[in-house]
Protein backbone atom coordinates (compact mmCIF):
# COMPACT_ATOMS: atom_id res chain seq x y z
CA UNK A 1 0.00 0.00 0.00
CA UNK A 2 1.07 3.58 -0.66
CA UNK A 3 3.22 4.58 2.37
CA UNK A 4 1.48 7.96 2.56
CA UNK A 5 -1.85 6.17 2.85
CA UNK A 6 -0.44 3.96 5.62
CA UNK A 7 0.95 6.98 7.45
CA UNK A 8 -2.39 8.80 7.23
CA UNK A 9 -4.29 5.81 8.57
CA UNK A 10 -1.78 5.33 11.37
CA UNK A 11 -2.14 8.98 12.37
CA UNK A 12 -5.94 8.75 12.33
CA UNK A 13 -6.56 5.59 14.36
CA UNK A 14 -6.90 3.39 11.27
CA UNK A 15 -9.22 5.71 9.34
CA UNK A 16 -8.82 7.75 6.18
CA UNK A 17 -11.26 10.14 4.55
CA UNK A 18 -11.85 10.40 0.83
CA UNK A 19 -10.17 13.83 0.76
CA UNK A 20 -7.15 12.49 2.67
CA UNK A 21 -6.82 9.57 0.26
CA UNK A 22 -6.97 11.90 -2.72
CA UNK A 23 -4.39 14.20 -1.15
CA UNK A 24 -2.11 11.20 -0.57
CA UNK A 25 -2.11 10.38 -4.29
CA UNK A 26 -5.04 8.03 -4.89
CA UNK A 27 -7.78 8.78 -7.41
CA UNK A 28 -11.45 7.92 -7.07
CA UNK A 29 -11.06 4.76 -9.16
CA UNK A 30 -8.34 3.48 -6.83
CA UNK A 31 -10.49 4.19 -3.78
CA UNK A 32 -13.44 2.36 -5.32
CA UNK A 33 -11.18 -0.54 -6.25
CA UNK A 34 -9.97 -0.90 -2.65
CA UNK A 35 -13.60 -1.09 -1.52
CA UNK A 36 -14.77 -3.46 -4.28
CA UNK A 37 -11.85 -5.82 -3.71
CA UNK A 38 -12.52 -5.88 0.02
CA UNK A 39 -9.22 -4.32 1.07
CA UNK A 40 -11.05 -1.34 2.55
CA UNK A 41 -14.37 -1.11 4.36
CA UNK A 42 -16.65 1.92 4.24
CA UNK A 43 -17.01 2.82 7.92
CA UNK A 44 -19.08 5.85 7.04
CA UNK A 45 -19.78 7.57 3.75
CA UNK A 46 -16.46 9.05 2.67
CA UNK A 47 -14.50 7.44 5.52
CA UNK A 48 -12.62 4.16 5.13
CA UNK A 49 -10.53 1.65 7.08
CA UNK A 50 -8.73 -1.56 6.25
CA UNK A 51 -11.14 -4.50 6.38
CA UNK A 52 -8.86 -6.54 8.64
CA UNK A 53 -8.77 -3.72 11.16
CA UNK A 54 -12.57 -3.29 11.21
CA UNK A 55 -13.06 -7.03 11.66
CA UNK A 56 -10.66 -7.03 14.61
CA UNK A 57 -12.87 -4.57 16.52
CA UNK A 58 -15.27 -6.79 18.50
CA UNK A 59 -16.48 -5.13 21.68
CA UNK A 60 -19.64 -2.99 21.29
CA UNK A 61 -17.93 0.00 22.90
CA UNK A 62 -14.91 -0.31 20.59
CA UNK A 63 -17.20 -0.60 17.55
CA UNK A 64 -19.08 2.51 18.60
CA UNK A 65 -15.82 4.39 19.15
CA UNK A 66 -14.78 3.49 15.60
CA UNK A 67 -18.12 4.74 14.24
CA UNK A 68 -17.80 7.92 16.31
CA UNK A 69 -14.32 8.59 14.99
CA UNK A 70 -15.50 8.09 11.43
CA UNK A 71 -18.46 10.41 11.96
CA UNK A 72 -16.28 13.08 13.57
CA UNK A 73 -13.77 12.86 10.72
CA UNK A 74 -16.49 14.07 8.38
CA UNK A 75 -17.53 17.11 10.46
CA UNK A 76 -16.27 20.38 8.99
CA UNK A 77 -17.25 22.87 11.75
CA UNK A 78 -15.43 23.39 15.08
CA UNK A 79 -16.62 20.98 17.79
CA UNK A 80 -15.57 18.92 20.79
CA UNK A 81 -16.52 15.33 21.47
CA UNK A 82 -19.08 15.04 24.27
CA UNK A 83 -21.55 12.74 26.02
CA UNK A 84 -21.12 9.03 25.09
CA UNK A 85 -18.59 9.86 22.37
CA UNK A 86 -16.36 11.67 24.85
CA UNK A 87 -16.79 8.90 27.42
CA UNK A 88 -15.49 6.27 25.00
CA UNK A 89 -12.38 8.33 24.25
CA UNK A 90 -11.88 8.95 27.98
CA UNK A 91 -12.13 5.17 28.52
CA UNK A 92 -15.01 5.59 30.94
CA UNK A 93 -17.19 2.62 31.75
CA UNK A 94 -20.61 3.47 30.28
CA UNK A 95 -23.80 1.71 29.30
CA UNK A 96 -24.50 2.33 25.62
CA UNK A 97 -28.12 3.14 24.73
CA UNK A 98 -30.02 0.75 22.49
CA UNK A 99 -29.49 3.02 19.49
CA UNK A 100 -26.17 4.83 20.05
CA UNK A 101 -25.40 8.12 18.37
CA UNK A 102 -22.27 10.17 17.90
CA UNK A 103 -22.35 13.22 20.17
CA UNK A 104 -20.52 16.51 19.66
CA UNK A 105 -20.91 19.85 21.39
CA UNK A 106 -20.52 23.21 19.67
CA UNK A 107 -20.66 26.78 20.90
CA UNK A 108 -21.70 29.56 21.33
CA UNK A 109 -25.20 28.91 19.97
CA UNK A 110 -27.78 27.02 22.02
CA UNK A 111 -29.98 24.11 20.94
CA UNK A 112 -29.68 20.59 19.60
CA UNK A 113 -30.12 18.92 16.23
CA UNK A 114 -29.50 15.53 14.65
CA UNK A 115 -27.85 15.09 11.27
CA UNK A 116 -26.76 11.83 9.67
CA UNK A 117 -26.57 9.99 12.98
CA UNK A 118 -24.65 12.75 14.74
CA UNK A 119 -26.28 14.68 17.57
CA UNK A 120 -25.00 18.25 17.66
CA UNK A 121 -25.42 19.79 21.11
CA UNK A 122 -25.23 23.54 20.71
CA UNK A 123 -24.21 24.47 24.24
CA UNK A 124 -21.58 26.52 26.06
CA UNK A 125 -18.61 24.95 27.83
CA UNK A 126 -15.54 26.28 29.61
CA UNK A 127 -12.09 26.01 28.07
CA UNK A 128 -11.07 24.31 31.32
CA UNK A 129 -13.61 21.57 30.59
CA UNK A 130 -11.80 20.54 27.38
CA UNK A 131 -9.05 17.92 27.51
CA UNK A 132 -6.87 16.37 24.82
CA UNK A 133 -7.34 12.59 24.52
CA UNK A 134 -6.03 10.41 21.68
CA UNK A 135 -5.39 13.56 19.67
CA UNK A 136 -8.97 14.82 20.03
CA UNK A 137 -10.61 17.65 21.95
CA UNK A 138 -12.96 16.01 24.43
CA UNK A 139 -15.09 17.35 27.25
CA UNK A 140 -13.79 16.38 30.69
CA UNK A 141 -14.78 13.42 32.85
CA UNK A 142 -17.03 15.47 35.14
CA UNK A 143 -18.76 17.35 32.32
CA UNK A 144 -19.20 14.15 30.31
CA UNK A 145 -20.76 12.26 33.24
CA UNK A 146 -23.23 15.07 33.87
CA UNK A 147 -24.08 15.37 30.16
CA UNK A 148 -24.76 11.62 29.92
CA UNK A 149 -26.99 11.77 32.99
CA UNK A 150 -29.00 14.65 31.51
CA UNK A 151 -29.18 12.99 28.10
CA UNK A 152 -30.14 9.44 29.07
CA UNK A 153 -31.30 9.45 32.71
CA UNK A 154 -31.06 6.41 34.96
CA UNK A 155 -29.31 3.98 34.90
CA UNK A 156 -27.00 5.43 32.23
CA UNK A 157 -26.25 8.51 34.29
CA UNK A 158 -25.55 6.57 37.47
CA UNK A 159 -23.12 4.32 35.58
CA UNK A 160 -21.33 7.33 34.08
CA UNK A 161 -21.09 9.19 37.39
CA UNK A 162 -19.86 6.02 39.12
CA UNK A 163 -17.20 5.66 36.45
CA UNK A 164 -16.09 9.29 36.73
CA UNK A 165 -15.78 8.98 40.51
CA UNK A 166 -13.83 5.73 40.16
CA UNK A 167 -11.46 7.60 37.83
CA UNK A 168 -10.81 10.30 40.43
CA UNK A 169 -13.54 12.90 39.93
CA UNK A 170 -14.85 14.27 43.21
CA UNK A 171 -18.50 14.90 44.01
CA UNK A 172 -17.63 18.59 44.40
CA UNK A 173 -16.39 18.66 40.80
CA UNK A 174 -19.65 17.12 39.61
CA UNK A 175 -21.72 19.65 41.54
CA UNK A 176 -19.54 22.45 40.18
CA UNK A 177 -20.37 21.39 36.62
CA UNK A 178 -24.06 21.13 37.45
CA UNK A 179 -24.13 24.50 39.20
CA UNK A 180 -23.37 26.08 35.81
CA UNK A 181 -26.45 24.38 34.32
CA UNK A 182 -29.17 25.85 36.53
CA UNK A 183 -31.69 26.25 33.72
CA UNK A 184 -30.53 23.43 31.42
CA UNK A 185 -32.85 20.62 30.31
CA UNK A 186 -33.06 17.47 32.48
CA UNK A 187 -30.92 18.89 35.27
CA UNK A 188 -32.89 16.85 37.81
CA UNK A 189 -31.69 13.62 36.14
CA UNK A 190 -28.09 14.62 36.81
CA UNK A 191 -28.93 15.44 40.43
CA UNK A 192 -30.45 11.97 40.78
CA UNK A 193 -27.38 10.36 39.22
CA UNK A 194 -25.03 12.06 41.69
CA UNK A 195 -27.26 11.16 44.64
CA UNK A 196 -27.44 7.49 43.58
CA UNK A 197 -23.76 7.17 42.69
CA UNK A 198 -21.09 5.44 44.77
CA UNK A 199 -17.32 5.85 44.78
CA UNK A 200 -16.46 2.15 44.87
CA UNK A 201 -18.16 0.76 41.75
CA UNK A 202 -15.48 -0.81 39.58
CA UNK A 203 -17.52 -1.83 36.54
CA UNK A 204 -20.68 -1.10 34.62
CA UNK A 205 -22.12 -4.40 35.85
CA UNK A 206 -21.54 -3.50 39.48
CA UNK A 207 -23.30 -0.16 39.01
CA UNK A 208 -26.26 -1.84 37.33
CA UNK A 209 -26.46 -4.49 40.06
CA UNK A 210 -26.52 -1.77 42.70
CA UNK A 211 -29.31 -0.08 40.73
CA UNK A 212 -31.36 -3.28 41.06
CA UNK A 213 -30.77 -3.29 44.82
CA UNK A 214 -31.97 0.31 44.97
CA UNK A 215 -35.15 -0.73 43.15
CA UNK A 216 -35.67 -3.45 45.75
CA UNK A 217 -35.62 -0.76 48.42
CA UNK A 218 -32.51 -2.11 50.14
CA UNK A 219 -30.60 0.41 52.21
CA UNK A 220 -27.10 0.58 53.62
CA UNK A 221 -25.59 -0.75 50.39
CA UNK A 222 -21.80 -0.96 50.73
CA UNK A 223 -19.50 -1.24 47.73
CA UNK A 224 -16.22 -3.19 47.78
CA UNK A 225 -16.71 -4.95 51.11
CA UNK A 226 -13.38 -6.55 52.01
CA UNK A 227 -12.48 -9.04 54.73
CA UNK A 228 -9.45 -11.16 55.67
CA UNK A 229 -8.69 -14.04 58.01
CA UNK A 230 -4.95 -13.39 57.82
CA UNK A 231 -4.46 -16.03 55.13
CA UNK A 232 -7.06 -15.21 52.49
CA UNK A 233 -8.32 -11.74 51.67
CA UNK A 234 -11.38 -11.22 49.48
CA UNK A 235 -13.28 -8.20 48.28
CA UNK A 236 -16.93 -8.41 47.27
CA UNK A 237 -18.81 -6.05 44.97
CA UNK A 238 -21.77 -5.19 47.20
CA UNK A 239 -23.00 -5.93 50.71
CA UNK A 240 -26.33 -5.35 52.46
CA UNK A 241 -26.47 -6.66 56.01
CA UNK A 242 -24.84 -10.10 55.92
CA UNK A 243 -25.61 -10.72 52.27
CA UNK A 244 -23.11 -10.25 49.44
CA UNK A 245 -23.95 -9.51 45.81
CA UNK A 246 -21.38 -10.34 43.14
CA UNK A 247 -21.55 -9.32 39.49
CA UNK A 248 -19.98 -11.90 37.20
CA UNK A 249 -18.82 -10.20 34.04
CA UNK A 250 -18.16 -12.43 31.04
CA UNK A 251 -14.64 -11.00 30.77
CA UNK A 252 -13.41 -12.93 33.82
CA UNK A 253 -13.99 -16.19 31.94
CA UNK A 254 -12.43 -15.06 28.62
CA UNK A 255 -8.66 -15.59 28.20
CA UNK A 256 -6.57 -12.42 28.22
CA UNK A 257 -5.26 -13.36 24.77
CA UNK A 258 -8.83 -13.01 23.46
CA UNK A 259 -9.46 -9.66 25.08
CA UNK A 260 -10.76 -10.96 28.41
CA UNK A 261 -9.41 -10.90 31.96
CA UNK A 262 -8.77 -14.59 32.62
CA UNK A 263 -5.13 -15.54 33.17
CA UNK A 264 -6.07 -19.17 33.89
CA UNK A 265 -8.42 -21.76 32.46
CA UNK A 266 -12.16 -21.37 32.94
CA UNK A 267 -12.15 -24.47 35.18
CA UNK A 268 -9.55 -22.86 37.43
CA UNK A 269 -11.50 -19.59 37.56
CA UNK A 270 -14.71 -21.40 38.50
CA UNK A 271 -12.93 -23.50 41.13
CA UNK A 272 -11.49 -20.37 42.72
CA UNK A 273 -14.91 -18.69 42.73
CA UNK A 274 -16.41 -21.72 44.48
CA UNK A 275 -13.64 -21.74 47.09
CA UNK A 276 -14.05 -17.99 47.62
CA UNK A 277 -17.81 -18.31 48.07
CA UNK A 278 -17.45 -21.20 50.51
CA UNK A 279 -14.91 -19.15 52.47
CA UNK A 280 -17.38 -16.24 52.68
CA UNK A 281 -20.11 -18.60 53.90
CA UNK A 282 -17.77 -19.50 56.76
CA UNK A 283 -18.30 -15.97 58.08
CA UNK A 284 -22.09 -16.52 58.00
CA UNK A 285 -22.45 -14.40 54.89
CA UNK A 286 -24.95 -15.23 52.16
CA UNK A 287 -24.20 -14.54 48.51
CA UNK A 288 -26.05 -13.86 45.27
CA UNK A 289 -24.41 -13.90 41.85
CA UNK A 290 -25.59 -11.69 38.98
CA UNK A 291 -24.79 -12.05 35.29
CA UNK A 292 -25.08 -9.51 32.48
CA UNK A 293 -28.16 -11.14 30.94
CA UNK A 294 -29.95 -10.97 34.31
CA UNK A 295 -29.99 -7.18 34.25
CA UNK A 296 -32.22 -6.48 31.26
CA UNK A 297 -35.71 -7.07 29.93
CA UNK A 298 -37.89 -9.79 31.45
CA UNK A 299 -34.84 -11.25 33.19
CA UNK A 300 -34.56 -8.14 35.34
CA UNK A 301 -37.88 -8.86 37.04
CA UNK A 302 -36.85 -12.46 37.63
CA UNK A 303 -33.54 -11.27 39.04
CA UNK A 304 -35.24 -8.95 41.50
CA UNK A 305 -37.46 -11.76 42.75
CA UNK A 306 -34.46 -14.08 43.18
CA UNK A 307 -32.28 -11.51 44.94
CA UNK A 308 -35.10 -10.63 47.34
CA UNK A 309 -35.57 -14.33 48.21
CA UNK A 310 -31.86 -14.95 48.71
CA UNK A 311 -31.38 -11.80 50.79
CA UNK A 312 -34.32 -12.66 53.06
CA UNK A 313 -33.02 -16.21 53.47
CA UNK A 314 -29.70 -14.82 54.72
CA UNK A 315 -31.49 -12.42 57.07
CA UNK A 316 -33.52 -15.25 58.58
CA UNK A 317 -30.44 -17.44 59.00
CA UNK A 318 -27.85 -14.93 60.20
CA UNK A 319 -29.60 -11.62 60.87
CA UNK A 320 -28.24 -8.33 59.51
CA UNK A 321 -25.74 -7.16 62.13
CA UNK A 322 -22.06 -7.47 61.11
CA UNK A 323 -20.38 -6.11 64.24
CA UNK A 324 -18.78 -9.52 64.80
CA UNK A 325 -16.93 -9.09 61.46
CA UNK A 326 -15.31 -5.81 62.42
CA UNK A 327 -11.99 -7.42 63.32
CA UNK A 328 -11.84 -9.12 59.93
CA UNK A 329 -12.59 -6.02 57.87
CA UNK A 330 -10.01 -4.40 55.60
CA UNK A 331 -10.40 -0.64 55.52
CA UNK A 332 -9.21 1.35 52.52
CA UNK A 333 -9.39 5.11 51.91
CA UNK A 334 -12.68 5.97 50.20
CA UNK A 335 -12.86 7.97 47.02
CA UNK A 336 -14.40 11.41 47.21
Amino acid sequence: MNPRIQATMAANHGLITRDQALAAGLDLNAIHRHVEEGTWTVVRRGVYAERTYVESVRLPTDKQRLLDRAACAAITVPFVRSHDTAALELDMGILLPRKPQTHVTRRPVVGTHNKWGVKHHLAPYLDAQVVQVNGFEVLSLARTAIDIAREHGRPYGVVAVDSARQMGVSVDELWDVLDRMRHWPNRRLAIEAIDLSAPGAESVGESLTRDVLEELGLTGIETQFEITDGVRTARFDLRVGRHLFEFDGRGKYVPAADGGLALRSVDDVLAEEKARQDWAHGFHLGMSRVGWVDLFGRNRGLLKDRLAREYLTTCRAFGTDISDLERFRVRRPEAA
